[in-house]
């Protein structure tokens, strides 16, 4: 077995915009784009034919932090969007806003689905009927359908009984049976009970008659994922879909989303599907909805020139107001000689001032004890479940500075690993010795362990003031601000807070204790990609070792100098390089 060694509120035009022509609004110099000149692309949609349509959407949010503000869409059918934004702008309550699970006394405006268009929802926390089995759960989206297709089942069994026992078969069951066969044909469903089968496959799903009230939230999620998917909606509405995947399950998903004929909105951090799947990325950025015609990538580089462009347009704007500025703080003879609606000039700039700027800082962590040469070691290691083999004659060492990513299907055991290390578990066999020196510090999938009493600031500081980072020392505060919880947002009580921003508490707790060796176990999830670049940043950067469980093969092939994959039967493979 090969041996390790490291190296070291939303704004949108209050007139209804539709998604092809919208990325024209931050063309290059501000000329807008021809759209003859614009060459269709895979995941666009097609012109003209809607599924949805928002009109002046506003909604407060808790502490009457305003959301959205006249926020007019329309979307393309067949359409794939992305969207992307900071923890807290909106995102999920949008998708929530679509699918009607926002009650419409909680925002003004108005939403409408198209004539004969169905939606499907999946969202962060699904509900499913603990009354019913997975497979019964999955079959509820299709409910109509397999009991169209059971029913044609028993009729062709009837009918074939009956000839062979040399009856003629009564002309109303075979008019019955023709009938079902064109609802079939035209449904295009004679094939979906084995198209459930394989998407229960393709998506890890427990076993079909597994009661779903014992199953854990990755689990639950991906039967959710199932059965919003084999429903075949028109209008996909999916947040954070690749949580709880692992990468082949992420692949089947990309692939099926690819293929799917209908409109895709999908909220989510994996950036690799939002460069495969996304034909638009929607970009809720402080204070406005920006939609972008193209990938992630190219979404990226267009980014990067609108916010150069918006740098020199600032410079320009603070030139004006300090003139204007200095003309209001001159002496009164002199201010009288000049137009006094210069002063309401000014208050018009001042008023127009840049758009507070989000900046998720550089997330720095604390540094630990110096490590040895060797900070884990694990041997011999063997664990099972039930009598299935997780895996066995587990070894390697853990030099100091790698940063090791973990990958594998849903259920051989990474987690487990964790555990194991961790002494939350005992293993069937073999040993786990840290370093003299080695100072853990874990990350979870959970989130369940944050005081919804507290707030932001507190939950995190811990009545600690400062924290030390060798030759210099950071108040608590500004180290809370880079993981974007800033200003008021260090006073939000930890109940209110997303997905996101209660991954950020978890993990900012973690890292402030000065940890040299870092278990991270999905430690993207929910996470904006503003945050996942800080943190990334963060890990880099830091002083020790990492080992990291994690489906974002974007994060994955950014950071890791070694990969260990494991595979079925209880194999485990390790690898000197990063996911790709």
């Amino acid at each position: 077995m090969e041996r390790m060694r490291g190296s070291t509120t939303i704004r949108i035009q209050s007139t209804p915009l539709d998604l092809y022509g919208a990325s024209r609004t931050y063309a290059k110099k501000g000329k807008p784009e021809k759209r003859k000149t614009q060459k269709k692309k895979k995941g666009e949609g097609i012109t003209g034919k809607y599924v949805c349509e928002l009109k002046k959407i506003t909604r407060e949010h808790v502490g009457h932090k305003l959301l959205f503000e006249d926020l007019s869409l329309s979307m393309f059918y067949g359409a794939k969007i992305g969207i992307i934004g900071i923890n807290g702008s909106g995102k999920s309550t949008l998708l929530k806003i679509i699918a009607g699970e926002e009650a419409p006394e909680d925002y003004d405006g108005t939403v409408r689905i198209f004539p004969n268009m169905k939606v499907g929802y999946l969202p962060q926390e699904p509900r499913l009927d603990t009354s019913l089995t997975v497979y019964e759960n999955i079959l509820q989206g299709v409910a109509e359908k397999i009991t169209v297709l059971d029913r044609h089942e028993e009729l062709t069994a009837e009918i074939a009984r009956l000839k062979e026992e040399g009856e003629q078969p009564p002309e109303e069951l075979l008019s019955e049976k023709e009938e079902l066969q064109r609802q079939i044909r035209e449904a295009k469903t004679k094939n979906l009970k084995g198209k459930i089968r394989r998407a229960m496959d393709a998506l890890r799903c427990p076993p079909p008659d597994s009661p779903v009230d014992n199953l854990s939230g990755g689990e639950a999620r991906r039967v959710a994922l199932c059965k919003t998917l084999i429903a075949q909606p028109d209008l996909l509405l999916l947040d954070e879909p690749t949580n709880h995947l692992d990468a082949e399950s992420v692949a089947w998903l990309e692939h099926y989303l690819d293929s799917f004929s209908g409109t895709v909105v999908a909220i989510t951090h994996d950036r690799y599907f939002l460069d495969n799947v996304a034909g638009w990325i929607l970009e809720l950025d402080r204070g406005m909805g920006i939609p972008f015609r193209g990938n992630y990538s190219e979404w990226l580089e267009s980014k990067a020139e609108r916010l150069e462009q918006e740098k020199r347009s600032e410079k320009a704007r603070q030139r004006m107001l300090r003139q204007e500025l200095a003309w209001v703080n001159m002496p009164a003879k002199a201010r009288h000689a000049k137009n006094k609606a210069r002063i309401s000039r000014y208050e018009q700039l001042a008023a127009g001032r840049g758009k507070e700027e989000y900046t998720s800082g550089t997330i720095m962590i604390p540094p630990g004890p110096r490590l040895g040469k060797v900070c884990l070691e694990v041997e011999d290691l063997a664990m099972s479940y039930g009598g299935r083999t997780l895996f066995e004659g587990l070894s390697f060492q853990v030099p100091p500075g790698a940063i090791i990513g973990i990958i594998g299907a849903n259920g051989t055991g990474k987690s487990t690993l964790f555990r194991i290390i961790t002494g939350q578990e005992q293993p069937d066999k073999g040993t786990v010795k840290l370093g003299q020196t080695t100072r853990l510090g874990f990350v979870t999938q959970s989130r369940d362990s944050l005081n919804g009493d507290l707030s932001v600031f507190d939950e995190i500081a811990e009545g600690e003031a400062d924290i030390n980072f060798g030759n210099f020392s950071m108040d608590i505060r500004s180290f809370i601000a880079n993981f974007a919880f800033k200003g008021q947002d260090q006073s939000k009580m930890i109940s209110t807070l997303s997905g996101g921003e209660r991954n950020r508490v978890h993990l900012a707790k973690m890292l402030k204790r000065g940890p040299n060796v870092l278990l991270l176990d999905e430690p993207t999830n929910d996470l904006d990609v503003e945050v996942l670049r800080s943190l990334e940043a963060g890990v880099a950067e830091f002083a020790g070792t990492a080992i990291i469980v994690s489906h974002d093969r974007w994060f994955l092939d950014r950071l890791c100098t070694h990969i260990i994959a494991f595979e079925p039967e209880g194999d485990v493979v390790f690898f000197n390089g990063n996911y790709t």
